[in-house]
């Protein structure tokens, strides 16, 4: 039985540090060039047709997903109205209600709403790398910037060797059953490699770009769109 592939997004959060414009408007749904964000990560993640389906796990009180059209990509995005108060718990509580659809082999890859240049390229570096690993793996990029830690008065407290040190990032990729399993035992994680850690298993570091970036703050939407205007020519 050949290998199969699933997305999962997270995209039930409030967004509070970024602030919308908008009153209750979540971070995922901040236009940009004329699509919402959470469209242009769809789109990214939906660029590869190794992935079956993309769940997207949304807050339970959601209304605005189904104020977009997204019958452009027919049967390959099914939204999840389970999101919990945090990463982890929206993550979890999308495998649970996935579960009649993945098999425990299946590849899950887990991946930030707010990433929308993921560039295909990595997108495929990262499926060959890790679909033959037996633990899973991420996207990450090694530090460049000399690192300092701060004391409680935010003065330099010390400058930390970034020899060995990569920034994670997203998708995250691990068989759907020992994410879900690793999942339930850690409590208190803020991405799947680190439940996927305390487990005891090594994942597997997967060189990606400095494009792929998290949108935080609303001025990060200028970069984006600039990443992407350039990307689509």
């Amino acid at each position: 039985m050949p290998e199969r592939y699933f997305g999962l997004i997270p995209a039930a959060g409030a967004g509070n540090r970024f602030g919308t414009r908008r009153p209750k408007q979540p971070k995922q749904y901040a236009p940009l060039l004329g699509r919402t964000m959470l469209e242009h990560t769809l789109r990214a993640m939906l660029a590869a047709t190794e992935l079956d389906t993309v769940f997207v796990v949304l807050a339970p009180g959601d209304a605005q997903f189904r104020e977009h059209d997204w019958s452009a990509y027919g049967e390959r995005i099914t939204p999840l109205w389970c999101g919990g108060g945090s990463r982890r718990d929206s993550v979890l509580n999308g495998l649970v209600a996935a579960a009649s659809l993945v098999d425990p082999d299946d590849w899950v890859l887990v991946h930030d709403a707010a990433r929308p240049c993921l560039a295909i390229e990595d997108l495929h570096r990262l499926i060959a790398a890790v679909r033959g690993d037996p633990v899973g793996g991420i996207l990450a990029v090694p530090v460049a910037d000399t690192l300092k830690r701060a004391d409680g008065k935010r003065r330099i407290a010390a400058t930390e060797p970034r020899e060995g040190l990569w920034q994670a990032q997203t998708p995250q990729m691990f068989r759907y059953g020992v994410l879900l399993e690793a999942l339930h035992r850690a409590a208190q994680v803020t991405d799947e490699a680190s439940a996927i850690e305390a487990t005891g298993a090594k994942p597997l570091l997967v060189e990606g770009s400095a494009m792929n970036f998290k949108v935080t703050y609303p001025a990060d939407l200028e970069l984006a769109a600039l990443i992407l205007q350039s990307v689509q020519g």
